[in-house]
């Protein structure tokens, strides 16, 4: 069994920055771990992916060159880096790990 805890979300500005963690626990990540999200009224979209054996990074184009997805295999966590916020990325951003999912951390982005 795994448990997902994602943390770090909250109220920005927009330009502002935000990093969310995604801390596992029961076990090693050793697969991609992938960050998702959902806006109200919205279906929820891939936002970005790390693969757990050369580390490569892709990322959906809504979010690319602004996010940066990164991992501590350390401290077992995944992280996302996100500048130069805009409103559209207010959502409920949830990581994943194979069937696992974490509960989701809250982004707000004000105009």
């Amino acid at each position: 069994q795994v448990q997902l805890v994602e943390s770090g979300g909250g109220l920005v500005q927009a330009g502002g920055s935000l990093r969310l963690s995604c801390a596992a626990s029961g076990r090693a990540i050793t697969g991609n771990t992938i960050w998702y999200r959902q806006a109200p009224g919205k279906v929820r979209e891939f936002v970005a992916t790390i693969t757990w054996s050369r580390g490569q990074t892709y990322y959906a184009d809504s979010v690319k060159g602004r996010f940066t997805i990164s991992r501590d295999n350390g401290n077992n966590t995944v992280y996302l880096q996100m500048d130069n916020l805009k409103p559209e990325d207010t959502a409920i951003y949830y990581c994943t790990l194979a069937q696992f999912w974490g509960q989701g951390t809250q982004v707000t982005v004000s105009s």
